[in-house]
């Protein structure tokens, strides 16, 4: 039964993930975190920052990961297939037919109209997450590294897998001298 619930889970996150793999993220901590509790909110926070310092598609990695733990090697495969495959497939098909519609206004409409539920989607998981950090170290310091982060981010270009590794070096370094 289990894999059959890690199936499902990871098919219909990834099938309504329009936009790919960050769009699917908040549907897959609905599935995992909410619905199975696969993992904390902590877990799948630090799952997530791992997942993005390393190299790939994070869907993959976070169905990888889960999977495993969930499902050992079964779990692992299944969990694969159910985020590969179908979008694999769907791609395939739907190509042929959006490349032939590209231009037709119900098309763009339908693009340009789920942009916002996916960033309201992002939003929420980005709230749940910072409300697990501001339990964890406080309000001051939580904002403060937000902020730079976003500096290292939007201003000073450095690639997510370096803010990723200054982050868990800053957690790993500094934070236990201040407990």
């Amino acid at each position: 039964m289990i894999i059959v619930s890690i199936f499902l889970s990871f098919l219909v996150a990834n099938i309504l993930g329009y936009g790919g793999g960050p769009a699917s993220i908040p549907l897959m901590y609905e599935e995992i975190v909410n619905r199975y509790n696969w993992l904390s909110n902590t877990e799948f926070s630090n799952m997530l920052a791992l997942g993005n310092a390393l190299p790939g598609p994070i869907a993959t990695k976070i169905a990888a990961y889960v999977g495993f733990g969930v499902g050992g090697t079964t779990g692992f495969i299944v969990a694969l297939i159910a985020t590969v495959v179908p979008s694999a497939i769907a791609l395939i098909l739907l190509i042929k037919v959006m490349s032939k519609h590209k231009d037709s206004s119900i098309v763009k409409g339908m693009t340009i109209l789920v942009q916002p539920v996916i960033t309201a989607l992002m939003l929420v998981l980005t709230f749940e997450m910072f409300q697990d950090s501001y339990h964890s170290m406080g309000i001051f310091q939580s904002l403060i590294i937000a902020l730079v982060a976003f500096l290292l981010l939007q201003k000073w270009k450095i690639h997510p897998a370096f803010v990723v590794l200054l982050a868990f070096l800053y957690g790993g370094l500094i934070i236990p001298h201040f407990s």
